[in-house]
């Protein structure tokens, strides 16, 4: 079992590793950005390569692993890996077989999948997205089985290799659009050639690091086998909440087809920015603290189960309020160095910066989401967290009309309408795992009668709160001296937004430090054992 240490060193590597992935990933968003703007070309690229991103989640990322790991872990514990071995070679080989079957229907279908996504597209992007999409539908082959070989891998708390291979899958993309943009009628192919040679060597580069501890896959057709059943009625209710999951992207992805051209793109590229600290800090905690928890609920262990989850909600907002801070104040320095050149002009760097904004507000709530959740996952119960998100769900699908239409904020409304969905979501979490966890009479749970520390992380938080909006002050500040209505990537430019986040953070650091907040000492003891 591990220490909050440990685990928290754990969670330094899946950052570092991450790190490199999200600077790797705004290489090649900045790229395409390059080379294609802000277009109805890169909506039509969007739009087809969300599709196998969402049914990634749907058959391996989001349902099966989630209900996957609680299982795997389980029976690593109380029989071994020998048990546990044939429970991974058994999804391996049922997962291959649906994944192959959905790959076929997705290409001889892709334009009516595109219609659901986009029906605002004229014909011609239309047709263009349709096409894109069947170029990387198989791509869902090749990325839900690595995501299954990285569930197996952090149950084994293996986890640099899954946390590096989107590395390497981002410098394929980058390869294939400089190496193909020219040599293709249509330069938008290139990257979705990159695409699908990216899944194939993501998927590859896990097999070195499962063959060493002997859990590569085999082939093995006992779909009686009682832990596939098991794992089969936990993902159930988590099929249905990663569909409403989507449900939410199918909308924003809707409206947004009916707004102007480019809009999807300032969203998605305001995504990626937001996806930035989520992925070093909330999903880097989440991957450590899944098989964790599943440990302890499995031991009934709920004392350290709660501990465990607080102390690491504490550490993530200590993160991630500051970062938000930060995102909102430095915006468009931000989009414009990361994006504005070649076809992506000043107006799009303002409406993408909007977004940025938007999708901000909420960029805690999403942090705390992506740990609390994992909390209900733990102890089996995958329908919770569904029911949640389904309300979720139908609050950004109103929220969104409302303020993207209705009220003319267009995308920069649909953000908003995501964030408030998110905190409303996480809210609602919150709340059910503090009655969950102090019921003696849930069942499966045995407590001391203690709860989540709910107190002490909103005392934090008040804490907390005050210096990020300090921070921002302070980077808005510096930022305000340069130019950023100019195009192309300067070192004056760089510099100053270096020296607006440096100075920013050193501030936060140093007030953190007065008040004596724990987290500080920790975190920097947790870096010091790391290195």
């Amino acid at each position: 079992m591990m220490k909050r240490e440990e685990m928290a060193r754990s969670a330094v590597t899946v950052g570092s590793a991450t790190f490199l992935s999200r600077i790797t990933g705004y290489l090649r968003d900045m790229t395409v950005a390059y080379f294609f703007g802000a277009t109805a070309v890169t909506d039509a690229f969007w739009v087809a390569f969300r599709v196998p991103n969402i049914l990634r989640r749907l058959f391996a990322e989001g349902s099966l692993t989630i209900s996957f790991i609680p299982i795997f872990t389980e029976s690593l514990e109380k029989q071994g890996e020998k048990e546990a071995k044939e429970i991974a070679d058994v999804i391996f080989t049922l997962l291959s077989i649906i994944l192959i079957l959905v790959s076929v229907l997705g290409i001889i279908f892709s334009p009516y999948v595109v219609k659901l996504f986009a029906s605002g597209f004229d014909e011609q992007t239309f047709n263009l997205s349709a096409s894109l999409m069947r170029l990387m539908f198989p791509y869902i082959f090749f990325i839900s089985l690595t995501a299954l070989s990285m569930g197996v891998l952090n149950s084994l708390r293996r986890f640099f290799a899954p946390a590096f291979s989107p590395v390497l899958f981002n410098v394929c993309i980058i390869a294939a659009i400089f190496l193909l943009h020219d040599g293709l009628g249509l330069p938008i192919y290139s990257a979705a050639v990159g695409v699908m040679i990216g899944g194939v060597i993501q998927l590859a580069f896990q097999f070195p690091f499962l063959s060493k501890r002997r859990f590569l896959f085999r082939f093995n057709a006992n779909f009686q086998h009682p832990a596939a059943k098991k794992i089969g009625l936990l993902m159930m209710p988590q099929l249905f909440g990663v569909a409403v999951y989507n449900l939410n992207l199918i909308v924003s992805s809707q409206y947004a087809s009916f707004m102007k051209d480019g809009t999807i793109s300032y969203l998605y590229f305001s995504e990626r920015l937001i996806e930035f600290p989520l992925g070093i800090i909330a999903v880097s905690i989440a991957v450590v603290l899944l098989p964790n928890l599943a440990t302890y609920a499995s031991r009934n262990e709920f004392d350290k189960f709660r501990e465990t989850y607080s102390s690491m909600l504490k550490m993530m907002l200590f993160i991630l309020l500051p970062a938000l801070a930060g995102l909102i104040a430095l915006r468009i320095p931000i989009c414009n160095l990361l994006y504005q050149r070649g076809e992506f002009t000043y107006e799009a760097t303002l409406l993408t910066s909007q977004a940025l904004l938007g999708y901000a507000v909420g960029l805690w709530a999403v942090g705390a989401i992506r740990i609390t959740a994992p909390a209900f996952y733990a102890m089996q119960d995958t329908k919770t967290p569904v029911l949640i998100a389904f309300f979720a769900f139908v609050a950004n699908a109103l929220l969104g009309f409302i303020l993207g239409f209705t009220l003319g904020l267009n995308h920069t409304g649909l953000a908003i309408a995501s964030s408030v969905s998110s905190i409303f979501n996480f809210l609602m979490l919150f709340y059910l795992l503090r009655r969950r966890i102090e019921s003696k009479d849930a069942p499966g749970v045995i407590t001391s009668g203690r709860s989540v520390e709910s107190k002490s992380v909103l005392v934090f938080c008040l804490k907390v709160v005050p210096l990020s909006i300090v921070t921002a002050a302070i980077a808005w500040q510096i930022s305000s001296f340069g130019d950023w209505t100019e195009s192309e990537f300067t070192f004056d430019k760089l510099l100053l937004l270096l020296a607006s986040t440096v100075a920013s953070i050193t501030v936060y650091l140093g007030l953190a430090k007065m008040l004596n907040i724990e987290e500080l000492a920790f975190l920097f003891s947790t870096i010091k054992k790391r290195l």
